[in-house]
Protein backbone atom coordinates (compact mmCIF):
# COMPACT_ATOMS: atom_id res chain seq x y z
CA UNK A 1 0.00 0.00 0.00
CA UNK A 2 0.97 3.34 -0.64
CA UNK A 3 -1.53 5.86 -0.24
CA UNK A 4 -0.46 9.10 1.22
CA UNK A 5 -1.93 10.96 4.09
CA UNK A 6 -1.63 14.78 4.65
CA UNK A 7 -2.88 15.91 7.64
CA UNK A 8 -2.72 19.61 9.01
CA UNK A 9 0.97 20.40 7.48
CA UNK A 10 2.53 23.48 7.96
CA UNK A 11 6.20 24.71 6.79
CA UNK A 12 7.56 28.29 6.88
CA UNK A 13 10.95 29.80 6.19
CA UNK A 14 12.54 32.86 7.62
CA UNK A 15 9.16 33.50 9.54
CA UNK A 16 7.50 33.18 6.17
CA UNK A 17 4.62 30.78 5.53
CA UNK A 18 5.06 28.36 3.01
CA UNK A 19 1.97 25.86 3.68
CA UNK A 20 -0.21 26.82 6.19
CA UNK A 21 -2.51 23.61 8.07
CA UNK A 22 -2.53 21.66 4.78
CA UNK A 23 -4.41 18.19 4.38
CA UNK A 24 -4.37 16.04 1.29
CA UNK A 25 -4.95 12.21 0.43
CA UNK A 26 -3.36 10.57 -2.24
CA UNK A 27 -5.13 7.39 -3.27
CA UNK A 28 -2.77 3.79 -3.68
CA UNK A 29 -2.07 2.78 -7.34
CA UNK A 30 -3.19 6.86 -8.91
CA UNK A 31 -1.25 9.15 -10.44
CA UNK A 32 -1.87 12.57 -8.28
CA UNK A 33 -0.74 15.37 -9.69
CA UNK A 34 -0.04 19.43 -7.88
CA UNK A 35 -0.19 21.78 -10.07
CA UNK A 36 0.73 25.48 -9.24
CA UNK A 37 2.33 29.01 -10.35
CA UNK A 38 6.62 28.73 -8.98
CA UNK A 39 6.92 29.46 -5.68
CA UNK A 40 3.39 28.25 -4.60
CA UNK A 41 4.72 25.36 -2.00
CA UNK A 42 4.35 22.80 -4.52
CA UNK A 43 7.89 21.60 -3.89
CA UNK A 44 8.30 22.06 -0.76
CA UNK A 45 5.65 19.47 0.00
CA UNK A 46 6.97 16.99 -1.92
CA UNK A 47 9.97 17.38 0.06
CA UNK A 48 8.19 16.99 3.40
CA UNK A 49 6.71 13.52 1.94
CA UNK A 50 10.55 12.73 0.73
CA UNK A 51 11.34 13.15 4.16
CA UNK A 52 13.95 16.20 2.66
CA UNK A 53 12.30 18.37 5.47
CA UNK A 54 10.56 18.11 8.87
CA UNK A 55 7.01 19.64 8.79
CA UNK A 56 6.27 22.26 11.79
CA UNK A 57 2.73 21.30 12.27
CA UNK A 58 0.48 18.01 10.99
CA UNK A 59 1.36 14.65 10.42
CA UNK A 60 2.32 12.83 7.22
CA UNK A 61 1.65 8.97 6.40
CA UNK A 62 2.72 6.56 3.88
CA UNK A 63 0.85 3.43 3.76
CA UNK A 64 -0.70 3.82 6.68
CA UNK A 65 2.58 4.70 8.28
CA UNK A 66 3.52 7.55 9.97
CA UNK A 67 6.63 8.78 8.76
CA UNK A 68 6.96 12.39 9.85
CA UNK A 69 4.84 14.30 12.86
CA UNK A 70 4.91 17.48 14.10
CA UNK A 71 4.16 16.84 17.57
CA UNK A 72 6.09 13.57 18.13
CA UNK A 73 9.11 14.99 16.42
CA UNK A 74 8.90 11.68 14.51
CA UNK A 75 10.91 12.05 11.12
CA UNK A 76 11.75 8.45 9.70
CA UNK A 77 14.99 9.12 7.08
CA UNK A 78 14.24 9.57 3.48
CA UNK A 79 16.08 6.39 2.33
CA UNK A 80 13.78 4.51 4.52
CA UNK A 81 10.35 5.84 2.98
CA UNK A 82 10.17 3.02 0.64
CA UNK A 83 10.40 6.16 -2.19
CA UNK A 84 11.59 7.23 -6.02
CA UNK A 85 12.62 10.52 -7.13
CA UNK A 86 13.20 11.90 -10.36
CA UNK A 87 14.33 15.81 -10.42
CA UNK A 88 14.09 18.26 -12.99
CA UNK A 89 17.66 18.53 -13.82
CA UNK A 90 17.88 14.60 -14.33
CA UNK A 91 20.90 14.34 -11.75
CA UNK A 92 22.94 11.39 -13.97
CA UNK A 93 26.46 10.71 -12.90
CA UNK A 94 28.12 11.88 -16.15
CA UNK A 95 31.47 9.79 -15.14
CA UNK A 96 29.05 6.15 -15.62
CA UNK A 97 27.55 4.77 -18.13
CA UNK A 98 23.90 3.83 -18.19
CA UNK A 99 23.86 0.59 -16.46
CA UNK A 100 26.38 2.07 -13.28
CA UNK A 101 23.84 4.76 -13.29
CA UNK A 102 20.71 3.20 -12.96
CA UNK A 103 21.50 0.01 -10.33
CA UNK A 104 23.91 2.04 -7.89
CA UNK A 105 20.93 2.52 -5.61
CA UNK A 106 21.01 -1.44 -5.66
CA UNK A 107 25.30 -1.12 -4.73
CA UNK A 108 24.22 1.11 -1.69
CA UNK A 109 21.73 -1.59 -0.41
CA UNK A 110 24.28 -4.14 -0.86
CA UNK A 111 22.08 -6.33 -3.21
CA UNK A 112 23.93 -9.44 -4.74
CA UNK A 113 25.20 -9.27 -8.17
CA UNK A 114 23.12 -11.65 -9.59
CA UNK A 115 19.60 -10.05 -8.49
CA UNK A 116 21.95 -6.49 -9.02
CA UNK A 117 21.78 -8.04 -12.83
CA UNK A 118 18.98 -9.04 -13.00
CA UNK A 119 17.00 -5.90 -12.04
CA UNK A 120 19.18 -3.44 -13.52
CA UNK A 121 18.77 -4.74 -17.22
CA UNK A 122 14.84 -5.67 -16.38
CA UNK A 123 14.34 -1.91 -15.00
CA UNK A 124 16.71 -0.50 -18.93
CA UNK A 125 14.30 -2.38 -20.73
CA UNK A 126 11.21 -0.95 -18.96
CA UNK A 127 12.15 2.45 -19.73
CA UNK A 128 13.21 1.62 -23.66
CA UNK A 129 16.90 1.53 -23.03
CA UNK A 130 17.94 -1.53 -24.19
CA UNK A 131 20.86 -2.06 -25.63
CA UNK A 132 22.45 1.80 -24.67
CA UNK A 133 23.54 -0.24 -20.91
CA UNK A 134 27.28 1.21 -21.94
CA UNK A 135 26.41 4.28 -23.38
CA UNK A 136 27.85 7.53 -21.25
CA UNK A 137 25.22 10.13 -20.31
CA UNK A 138 27.58 12.21 -23.26
CA UNK A 139 26.01 10.01 -25.88
CA UNK A 140 22.78 10.25 -24.92
CA UNK A 141 19.42 12.56 -25.98
CA UNK A 142 17.74 14.38 -22.93
CA UNK A 143 14.86 11.96 -23.45
CA UNK A 144 17.39 9.08 -23.01
CA UNK A 145 19.09 10.73 -20.11
CA UNK A 146 15.55 11.48 -18.31
CA UNK A 147 14.83 7.63 -18.59
CA UNK A 148 17.83 6.85 -17.15
CA UNK A 149 16.65 8.92 -14.05
CA UNK A 150 13.43 7.18 -14.21
CA UNK A 151 14.74 3.52 -14.23
CA UNK A 152 17.29 4.58 -11.05
CA UNK A 153 14.14 5.38 -9.47
CA UNK A 154 12.58 2.48 -10.03
CA UNK A 155 15.12 -0.01 -9.36
CA UNK A 156 14.49 -0.21 -6.13
CA UNK A 157 10.88 -1.25 -6.03
CA UNK A 158 9.43 2.04 -4.78
CA UNK A 159 6.34 2.04 -3.08
CA UNK A 160 5.62 5.52 -3.70
CA UNK A 161 7.18 7.73 -6.74
CA UNK A 162 7.87 11.34 -6.69
CA UNK A 163 8.37 13.40 -10.00
CA UNK A 164 9.37 16.92 -9.68
CA UNK A 165 9.33 19.01 -12.96
CA UNK A 166 11.03 16.26 -14.77
CA UNK A 167 9.76 17.16 -17.84
CA UNK A 168 10.66 20.76 -17.65
CA UNK A 169 14.46 20.19 -20.12
CA UNK A 170 12.42 18.52 -22.76
CA UNK A 171 11.60 19.81 -26.02
CA UNK A 172 7.97 19.87 -26.60
CA UNK A 173 7.63 16.48 -28.14
CA UNK A 174 10.05 14.85 -26.37
CA UNK A 175 7.51 15.97 -23.27
CA UNK A 176 4.26 14.57 -24.82
CA UNK A 177 6.48 11.18 -25.49
CA UNK A 178 8.15 10.81 -22.00
CA UNK A 179 4.20 12.13 -20.75
CA UNK A 180 2.80 8.99 -21.94
CA UNK A 181 5.71 6.74 -21.19
CA UNK A 182 5.04 7.89 -17.38
CA UNK A 183 1.86 7.46 -17.86
CA UNK A 184 1.83 3.41 -19.08
CA UNK A 185 4.39 2.73 -16.60
CA UNK A 186 2.35 4.01 -13.66
CA UNK A 187 -0.37 1.18 -15.32
CA UNK A 188 1.83 -1.13 -15.83
CA UNK A 189 3.54 -1.26 -12.24
CA UNK A 190 0.77 -0.13 -10.11
CA UNK A 191 2.92 2.26 -8.19
CA UNK A 192 1.53 5.69 -6.61
CA UNK A 193 3.10 8.37 -8.55
CA UNK A 194 3.35 12.11 -7.14
CA UNK A 195 3.89 14.24 -9.93
CA UNK A 196 4.86 17.94 -9.66
CA UNK A 197 4.36 20.54 -12.07
CA UNK A 198 3.40 23.87 -13.22
CA UNK A 199 2.50 22.66 -16.55
CA UNK A 200 -1.31 22.56 -16.81
CA UNK A 201 -1.41 20.28 -20.16
CA UNK A 202 1.20 17.95 -18.81
CA UNK A 203 -1.22 17.62 -15.44
CA UNK A 204 -4.39 17.18 -17.57
CA UNK A 205 -3.28 14.23 -19.31
CA UNK A 206 -1.04 12.65 -16.83
CA UNK A 207 -3.15 12.60 -13.60
CA UNK A 208 -5.81 9.85 -12.31
CA UNK A 209 -6.55 13.03 -9.97
CA UNK A 210 -5.01 16.41 -9.94
CA UNK A 211 -4.85 19.22 -6.87
CA UNK A 212 -4.56 23.13 -7.97
CA UNK A 213 -2.97 24.95 -5.86
CA UNK A 214 -2.71 28.92 -5.42
CA UNK A 215 0.50 31.50 -4.70
CA UNK A 216 -0.18 31.22 -0.84
CA UNK A 217 -0.07 27.37 -1.09
CA UNK A 218 -3.73 27.24 -0.56
CA UNK A 219 -5.54 24.06 -2.46
CA UNK A 220 -8.20 25.95 -4.43
CA UNK A 221 -9.85 22.18 -5.94
CA UNK A 222 -8.90 18.80 -6.40
CA UNK A 223 -10.45 16.26 -8.73
CA UNK A 224 -10.30 14.31 -11.76
CA UNK A 225 -8.96 16.40 -14.44
CA UNK A 226 -12.37 16.16 -16.46
CA UNK A 227 -14.37 17.53 -13.25
CA UNK A 228 -11.39 20.50 -12.65
CA UNK A 229 -11.24 21.21 -16.10
CA UNK A 230 -15.50 21.50 -16.97
CA UNK A 231 -16.65 22.61 -13.38
CA UNK A 232 -13.67 24.95 -11.91
CA UNK A 233 -14.03 25.79 -8.05
CA UNK A 234 -13.21 29.80 -8.90
CA UNK A 235 -11.91 31.78 -11.62
CA UNK A 236 -7.99 30.97 -9.91
CA UNK A 237 -8.76 27.66 -11.22
CA UNK A 238 -10.43 28.26 -14.81
CA UNK A 239 -7.64 31.04 -15.44
CA UNK A 240 -5.15 28.34 -14.28
CA UNK A 241 -5.77 25.03 -16.16
CA UNK A 242 -5.64 27.10 -19.71
CA UNK A 243 -6.42 30.51 -21.83
CA UNK A 244 -9.38 32.33 -20.73
CA UNK A 245 -11.60 34.99 -21.51
CA UNK A 246 -13.51 36.65 -18.66
CA UNK A 247 -16.05 38.85 -20.25
CA UNK A 248 -17.78 40.98 -17.54
CA UNK A 249 -21.64 41.21 -17.95
CA UNK A 250 -24.37 43.52 -16.15
CA UNK A 251 -28.08 42.61 -14.95
CA UNK A 252 -30.42 45.21 -15.21
CA UNK A 253 -33.99 43.53 -13.98
CA UNK A 254 -34.37 40.75 -16.55
CA UNK A 255 -32.51 42.15 -19.07
CA UNK A 256 -28.07 40.82 -19.47
CA UNK A 257 -25.82 43.59 -21.15
CA UNK A 258 -22.40 43.32 -21.66
CA UNK A 259 -20.03 45.27 -19.80
CA UNK A 260 -21.44 49.06 -19.51
CA UNK A 261 -22.36 48.84 -23.11
CA UNK A 262 -25.95 49.02 -24.40
CA UNK A 263 -24.91 45.29 -26.30
CA UNK A 264 -27.39 42.66 -24.58
CA UNK A 265 -25.91 39.17 -23.58
CA UNK A 266 -26.39 36.93 -26.40
CA UNK A 267 -25.83 32.95 -25.23
CA UNK A 268 -25.88 30.79 -22.43
CA UNK A 269 -27.70 32.07 -19.20
CA UNK A 270 -26.39 32.21 -15.85
CA UNK A 271 -27.07 30.28 -12.85
CA UNK A 272 -26.59 33.34 -10.80
CA UNK A 273 -28.71 36.00 -9.57
CA UNK A 274 -25.67 38.68 -8.61
CA UNK A 275 -26.25 41.62 -10.57
CA UNK A 276 -22.82 41.95 -11.54
CA UNK A 277 -21.16 38.99 -13.36
CA UNK A 278 -18.33 37.48 -15.03
CA UNK A 279 -18.60 35.07 -18.05
CA UNK A 280 -15.73 33.05 -18.73
CA UNK A 281 -14.69 30.84 -21.69
CA UNK A 282 -12.09 29.32 -23.81
CA UNK A 283 -11.23 30.28 -27.02
CA UNK A 284 -12.09 27.01 -28.48
CA UNK A 285 -15.82 28.16 -26.90
CA UNK A 286 -15.97 31.42 -29.64
CA UNK A 287 -18.37 30.53 -32.13
CA UNK A 288 -17.98 33.07 -35.52
CA UNK A 289 -20.03 34.15 -37.73
CA UNK A 290 -20.36 37.23 -40.37
CA UNK A 291 -23.58 37.71 -39.35
CA UNK A 292 -26.85 36.91 -37.58
CA UNK A 293 -26.91 36.14 -34.21
CA UNK A 294 -24.35 36.74 -31.32
CA UNK A 295 -22.58 39.56 -29.64
CA UNK A 296 -21.14 42.62 -31.84
CA UNK A 297 -17.24 42.36 -32.05
CA UNK A 298 -14.40 43.73 -33.88
CA UNK A 299 -11.29 42.02 -34.98
CA UNK A 300 -8.44 43.60 -33.84
CA UNK A 301 -5.79 40.58 -34.66
CA UNK A 302 -5.99 37.43 -36.83
CA UNK A 303 -2.91 34.84 -36.78
CA UNK A 304 -2.90 31.97 -38.73
CA UNK A 305 -0.95 29.12 -37.20
CA UNK A 306 -1.36 26.60 -39.24
CA UNK A 307 -3.55 23.97 -37.71
CA UNK A 308 -5.94 27.05 -36.13
CA UNK A 309 -6.42 30.46 -36.70
CA UNK A 310 -6.13 32.56 -33.62
CA UNK A 311 -8.45 35.65 -33.60
CA UNK A 312 -8.07 38.79 -30.71
CA UNK A 313 -11.57 40.31 -30.81
CA UNK A 314 -12.98 43.47 -29.19
CA UNK A 315 -16.18 42.85 -27.51
CA UNK A 316 -17.85 46.11 -26.07
CA UNK A 317 -14.30 47.40 -25.17
CA UNK A 318 -13.60 43.65 -23.37
CA UNK A 319 -10.69 41.95 -25.35
CA UNK A 320 -11.32 38.05 -26.06
CA UNK A 321 -9.35 35.16 -27.84
CA UNK A 322 -11.08 32.94 -30.25
CA UNK A 323 -9.64 30.00 -32.07
CA UNK A 324 -11.18 28.03 -34.92
CA UNK A 325 -9.82 25.43 -36.66
CA UNK A 326 -8.25 26.35 -40.04
CA UNK A 327 -10.28 23.68 -42.23
CA UNK A 328 -13.34 25.20 -40.51
CA UNK A 329 -12.50 28.89 -41.68
CA UNK A 330 -11.09 27.70 -45.06
CA UNK A 331 -14.38 26.16 -45.59
CA UNK A 332 -17.34 28.78 -44.25
CA UNK A 333 -15.62 32.05 -44.98
CA UNK A 334 -14.23 33.01 -41.95
CA UNK A 335 -10.74 34.01 -42.37
CA UNK A 336 -11.23 37.43 -40.82
CA UNK A 337 -8.53 40.17 -41.12
CA UNK A 338 -8.33 43.31 -38.95
CA UNK A 339 -10.69 45.24 -38.62
CA UNK A 340 -13.65 43.43 -39.92
CA UNK A 341 -16.67 43.10 -37.67
CA UNK A 342 -18.44 39.69 -36.63
CA UNK A 343 -20.64 38.07 -34.39
CA UNK A 344 -19.40 36.07 -31.29
CA UNK A 345 -21.14 33.38 -30.54
CA UNK A 346 -20.44 30.74 -27.52
CA UNK A 347 -20.44 27.36 -26.91
CA UNK A 348 -20.31 27.22 -23.48
CA UNK A 349 -19.73 29.29 -20.58
CA UNK A 350 -18.21 29.27 -16.53
CA UNK A 351 -20.56 31.69 -14.39
CA UNK A 352 -18.45 33.42 -11.60
CA UNK A 353 -20.35 35.94 -9.54
CA UNK A 354 -18.59 39.79 -9.17
CA UNK A 355 -15.63 41.06 -11.46
CA UNK A 356 -12.99 39.45 -12.75
CA UNK A 357 -10.16 41.49 -13.05
CA UNK A 358 -6.21 40.76 -13.19
CA UNK A 359 -6.65 37.33 -11.85
CA UNK A 360 -8.43 38.38 -8.40
CA UNK A 361 -12.36 38.82 -7.99
CA UNK A 362 -13.61 42.32 -6.95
Amino acid sequence: MANVQIDGISKQYAGKPVLSGLSLDIHDGECFTLLGPSGCGKTTLMRLIAGFESPDTGTISIGGEPVASAVTGLLVPADKRGLGMVFQDYAVWPHMGVFDNVCYPLKLAGIPNAELQERTLRVIGLVGLNGLQARMPSQLSGGQQQRVALARALVSEPRLLLLDEPLNNLDANLREEMRFEIKALQRKLGITILYVTHDQEIALGISDRLAVMDAHGVLRQVGAPEEVYEHPADDFVFRFLGIANFLPVRREGAALYVGGSTAAWVGPRPDKTDETLTAGFRPSDVILAREGDGLPGQVVRASFLGAQVDYLIDIAGTLVRAALPSHDCLAHNLLFEQGDSCRVGLATVQWFGGKVLAGARV
